[in-house]
């Protein structure tokens, strides 16, 4: 049953091996060479005494690459889905070959049971070695980034990944089944895990844990990484908190508060920094048209720095270390998804075909 099994989806099994030895030589030569990169700037940087503030040139090797292997690791457990998962039983059923095993002493149970096994355990290890693979050759980039919570890492790296490629499988398989028509099982297979990547992202992942509530001074460097105030009208001011630098963390909000945890109103803050009144009714309103004026030289730095002493920001985040429990948790989320469609399967096909 095995070796009849591995005959209907070799050719999908050469086709994969293929991609995965092509892709493994391709990383291997340009991984080893942001390796390269990434050391030498290391080595030149500390030697100068000055690694932070100096730009390192690995954000800015392979960019072709850099830009298409995200996509390669997102597509991966969907084409597991849609290529190995969605026509391993619907073509079967279409063409009518079912019957013929069915006949062979072999249980409808058994027979779903070794596909699902088999090519479920193919699938799911093609589309692990790419992750992994791809994880590996990203690794200096994502140490100069420091986002591995970031939408465009998460999904990207870790054991997730191996959750969305059993789940992909077992949705088309379990697709095939209903339909019974390979065309039409791809694409629910690929509507179904669309939808599936999306929620979790958005709605469930957020609510895996209460995030921390974290207390922290209010910048007041001049730029991008300071207070930005905002000039909406004559007499109103508004303080907008720059997002803090927090390595490898997820920030969900950043607001500025006093003492009792009130956000400063416009009084206080024209109160507390005049310039900020003066300003406001040259810039407020003017044309009906809200101005905005980032912290800067002169008055506004003086500003920041007078407000930093009674004001600071609450940041809600997910620090790094949940990184490996929020990674663990959405992988057996997939699974616990794939398992019921494979129960779905297999109680249909019995009752269907019984």
């Amino acid at each position: 049953m095995i070796k009849v099994t591995l005959r209907h989806v070799r050719t999908e099994v050469v086709v994969g091996l293929a991609v995965l030895i092509g892709l493994a030589v391709v990383l291997a030569v340009t991984g080893a060479h942001l390796v390269a990169v990434n050391d030498s700037f290391l080595r030149t940087c500390q030697h100068a005494g000055g690694c932070s503030s100096a730009g390192n040139p690995v954000l800015d090797t392979e960019t072709p690459l850099q830009g298409a292997l995200p996509f390669v690791v997102i597509v991966a457990p969907a084409l597991a889905g849609l290529f190995l998962g969605a026509p391993l039983v619907a073509r079967e059923l279409e063409s009518g070959t079912f019957r013929l095993a069915w006949t062979q002493s072999v249980s409808r149970r058994r027979w779903l049971a070794v596909k699902l096994g088999v090519v479920g355990a193919a699938a799911t290890a093609f589309a692990t070695l790419v992750t992994w693979m791809v994880d590996w050759w990203a690794s200096p980039i994502e140490a100069v980034n420091q986002s591995r919570f970031g939408l465009g890492s998460f999904s990207l790296q870790g054991v997730a990944p191996i959750g969305y490629a059993a789940f992909a499988f077992a949705l088309g398989v379990t697709s095939g089944i209903l339909l019974r028509r390979t065309v039409a099982a791809m694409a629910l297979t690929a509507a179904g895990f669309a939808a599936a990547r999306l929620a979790v992202t958005y709605w469930v992942r957020p609510n895996l844990a209460a995030p921390v509530r974290a207390s922290m001074p209010l910048p007041t460097d001049v730029g991008p990484k300071g207070p930005g105030f905002g000039f909406d009208a004559p007499g109103v001011v508004t303080l907008t908190p720059a997002p803090p630098d927090i390595p490898n963390a997820w920030v969900y909000s950043t607001s500025v508060v006093d003492r009792a945890g009130h956000a400063p109103s416009s009084q206080f803050l024209m109160h507390a920094c005049p310039v900020l009144g003066q300003v406001s009714r040259q810039l407020g309103g003017s044309g009906g048209k809200p101005s905005a004026v980032p912290a800067g030289p002169g008055n506004f730095q003086a500003c920041a720095h007078t407000l930093a002493a009674s004001l600071h920001l609450v940041v809600l985040l997910q620090p790094a270390s949940r990184f490996w429990p929020f990674q663990w948790a959405e992988m057996g989320i997939f699974f616990a998804a794939a398992a019921a469609l494979c129960g779905l399967a297999d109680w249909f096909l019995r009752r269907r075909y019984g």
